[in-house]
């Protein structure tokens, strides 16, 4: 059970994360063929969007293992790469999948 710090840390961080998420506007527009997945402007909104994201999870002291497990980036990411938006050795993938791997780590330590 996570406690309240714990909680709002991760409400917080999904707010955080929510706030610039490509997935929730601009995938719809690239999958009706209205953006292309190469958009120099769909590339700085998702890039910002995962480095956002990875300062959530390594700034993410706070939450336990559940709470972190809430934040689990990968489903997002597979979407993302599946639309070809980015690719699986992106800098910028790699590096979030990184500190969610470390992140998680430390906390089954």
């Amino acid at each position: 059970m996570m406690n309240e710090s714990s909680e709002r840390y991760l409400s917080q961080a999904i707010a955080t994360v929510a706030q610039s998420d490509p997935l929730i506007k601009l995938l719809r527009e690239v999958r009706m063929g209205r953006m292309q997945p190469t958009d120099a402007g769909l590339r700085a909104i998702t890039e910002s969007w995962l480095g956002t994201y990875q300062q959530v999870i390594e700034k993410g002291d706070a939450l336990d293992h559940v709470g972190l497990r809430r934040l689990d980036p990968i489903p997002r990411l597979e979407v993302l790469i599946e639309a070809g938006v980015v690719t699986s050795d992106h800098a910028a993938v790699a590096g979030l999948q990184a500190a969610y791997e470390q992140a998680l780590a430390a906390r089954v330590a």
